[in-house]
């Protein structure tokens, strides 16, 4: 069996489960990419089996042999030999075996380094396995899994941990999306037409909920989840940089995804406490992000096209350009806020512009627009209705029937640093002026 390329040795200091860890959130999926394109998507596990094993040697062999110079390429060429022996090996691939061998033989080598065509393949690649799994044929929470799977490099446990759900379903979840895909004989392509723009708004929304988990994650330890942050901002990057994905409403998502996340930074304290809005260090708000946001939101604007992320974007915008809490224009947000609920009239929105609503006309003003909400049972057991509601209370200066509210979204939330941070706003009910 072929050997992958002999390392050389580099500092003993260096973390090497942490280096392939990182290395195979940024390099597995463009391996797994690659060689699917290769072996055909119906063998997306066998490509992934590849590089899962090509992690394993490297793991095995680093500690003892020392870290490559260049371990992205090793692992390039790694999985060019090990794809090889596995061609070689099994009959399956014996009517396409020419081809597919010429096909990894191409692919460059450790010494080769890489190439703008190849580059530029490895683009591709991905994005038609975006495109894949995201398939108006596969569910809505089948594509998120598999977006996780094969194109962030998370495993099933990770994505459980994402999802509040269990490692088992996950694995479920993953096996129903390949088998569907084998079955639908799902082609390995970037559409084009009218089935381009179908797709696309999928692709679209599965990286709109990945973004939204790890801004606002769903259960856990922390708030934030970094990781599934910028997962989402490469891919849509990634996206908005092919002719197939270079639209508006992708340029919309991509600013509305790098404004949100510029203010990451202050969201939380030192000791990771939720810090409202009002509350952040707006010198911390990363500024080079925001200017790459307001650049997508300006490409955002060709032709006649507006969707519900240009107008979540531009609410974002005018958060990051005002100088302080007191100079937002509020009235702005409001219009927008009113226009997105024309494409989206889910609860949720509701709620988010009746919040809007109270900073122009105060808080009696929010209570009966959440009061006039369709549908606000749906919401019952959604924290944030029974702490914008304690807010609003709080602001009338009726700590009672606030710190009602707070029990209630306390007794809901399952992030710490929102238990925390409802914890204190019951504490400002019994002494108002710390509100």
């Amino acid at each position: 069996m072929s050997q992958p390329p002999e390392a050389q040795p580099t500092s003993q200091s260096v973390d090497i489960p942490g280096l392939t860890d990182h290395l195979f959130r940024h390099e597995a999926a463009k391996l797994v990419a690659v060689l699917t394109g290769i072996f055909g998507i119906e063998r997306l596990q066998l490509a992934e089996d590849v590089v899962q094993e090509v992690m394993v040697r490297a793991l095995q062999t680093w500690p003892y042999y020392g870290v490559p110079k260049n371990p992205a390429a090793w692992l390039t060429q790694a999985a060019k030999n090990l794809a090889l022996d596995t061609i070689r090996r099994e009959r399956t691939f014996q009517d396409k075996q020419p081809q597919i061998i010429s096909h990894i033989e191409q692919l460059p080598g450790e010494a080769e380094g890489g190439s703008p065509a190849f580059e530029e393949e490895i683009k591709d690649d991905r994005l038609r396995m975006m495109f894949v799994c995201c398939h108006p044929l596969v569910s809505q929470e089948d594509q998120v899994a598999l977006t996780l799977k094969t194109l962030c490099g998370f495993d099933p446990a990770e994505i459980a941990k994402a999802f509040l759900t269990t490692e088992a379903a996950i694995a479920k979840r993953l096996t129903r999306a390949k088998q569907k895909i084998r079955e639908a004989q799902i082609r390995f392509e970037i559409p084009e037409g009218e089935e381009l723009n179908r797709r696309l708004d999928n692709v679209l929304r599965s990286l709109y909920l990945l973004f939204n988990e790890g801004y606002k994650a769903s259960s856990g330890e922390s708030l934030i989840r970094e990781d599934l942050c910028r997962e989402a901002i490469r891919l849509t990057g990634l996206l908005a940089e092919h002719p197939a994905g270079n639209q508006p409403k992708t340029h919309a998502l991509l600013a509305l995804m790098l404004l949100n996340a510029a203010r990451i930074p202050a969201r939380v304290d030192k000791e990771g406490n939720l810090l409202r809005l009002q509350e952040q260090d707006r010198s911390r708000w990363d500024q080079p992000m925001i200017a790459r946001g307001m650049f997508h939101i300006a490409h955002s604007a060709a032709g006649n096209e507006l969707s519900e992320y240009h107008l979540q974007a531009g609410i974002a915008a005018v958060h990051c350009a005002a100088r302080d809490y007191a100079s937002t224009d509020w009235r702005q947000i409001l219009e927008m806020y009113d226009r997105l609920v024309e494409f989206d009239d889910s609860p949720v929105v509701a709620l988010n512009r009746a919040v809007a609503l109270a900073e122009m006309q105060g808080p009696q003003a929010g209570i009966e627009a959440v009061s006039a909400i369709q549908n606000l049972q749906s919401l019952e057991s959604y924290y944030l209705l029974h702490a914008v509601l304690g807010e609003f209370e709080l602001r009338m200066n009726h700590p009672r029937a606030a710190a009602g509210h707070f029990r209630k979204a306390l007794q809901l939330a399952e992030i710490k640093s929102e238990q925390a941070f409802l914890a204190r706003r019951l504490l400002a009910c019994e002494a108002p002026d710390r509100a």
